[in-house]
């Protein structure tokens, strides 16, 4: 591993934008907002449409939908349609029209007039609780307790992600500095949920939640070594609330379907690349 004094940098004074700066999604990485190209988004027979890919934030969405429809709420019928990053799809004019920071998921709500535009993974899955008052307790404290632990996620997940994951997994070169910094602060993190689910069976007390589903995709895969291949590293097995709750929720059936919709990688039975029937599941 590189030393943190190796290639020491020296900031401009003004930054200029390097495209060549290397790493994995530098090829989409830029400085700027906006369509790039004109293009439609599908719009499949369902209430709501969801274009997405299946990143942990993508899965968060598709845990959900799926967790409604296992509810027996109908009213949450979705298309999943693909949207592949690395070619640039988030950048189009129609899905920058639903989502003007072009990432994904993003969710229209085309059974209300005119549709309802809905961005960032967290905002989603609170307006699906709202709008089908499910997965969020209605009791104050305990509606209160589960939005901390959401918020928590959102707050947290850069860390693991454009942080440890960026620097462990991602960059063109290992530094010493940015990942031991990283690693440091995620193992924080997971011993504050070690320290909550030794208490408590969810997340958020008693009850499975959007708290469970939203840091579960994250969480959940990096201590059962399903991101990153660093469980080894961060001594994932230590966190023994964390790997109990991880496959408790792994074993749920909606969970299972929700993790392979929009998944274009890895073993063949686990992918479904789009959604837009229950019975997709089945071919």
């Amino acid at each position: 591993m590189s030393s943190s004094t190796d290639k020491s940098y020296t900031p401009p004074k003004v930054w200029q934008w390097d495209q060549e700066s290397g790493g994995n999604f530098a090829s989409i990485n830029r400085p700027i907002a906006g369509a790039t190209h004109e293009k439609e988004l599908p719009v499949g027979k369902h209430p709501l449409q969801l274009y997405s890919l299946a990143t942990p934030n993508g899965v968060k969405v598709t845990v959900m939908l799926e967790e409604l429809l296992e509810a027996g709420i109908g009213d949450a019928e979705y298309d999943a349609h693909l949207v592949e990053i690395l070619e640039g799809d988030q950048f189009s004019s129609g899905f920058v029209s639903v989502n003007p920071n072009s990432k994904i998921p993003a969710l229209l709500d085309v059974s209300t007039t005119p549709p309802t535009r809905v961005f960032e993974s967290g905002s989603i899955l609170l307006y699906l609780a709202e709008k089908f008052h499910a997965f969020l307790p209605q009791d104050p404290a305990k509606r209160t307790e589960t939005l901390n632990w959401l918020f928590w996620q959102m707050a947290s997940a850069p860390i693991l992600g454009g942080g440890f994951g960026h620097f462990y997994a991602y960059a063109p070169e290992k530094y010493e500095y940015p990942i031991n910094r990283y690693t440091m602060e995620i193992k924080r993190q997971l011993d504050v949920l070690d320290r909550q689910l030794a208490e408590h069976e969810y997340i958020a007390g008693d009850q499975y939640t959007i708290a469970d589903m939203a840091i579960w995709p994250w969480y959940g895969a990096l201590v059962t070594n399903q991101v990153y291949e660093a469980a080894e590293f961060i001594e994932a097995h230590t966190y023994k609330n964390v790997l109990r709750w991880a496959e408790q929720i792994a074993k749920r059936p909606a969970v299972q379907r929700g993790r392979i919709v929009n998944k274009t990688w890895g073993e063949p039975d686990k992918q479904l690349r789009e959604r837009h029937d229950a019975s997709d599941f089945n071919q």
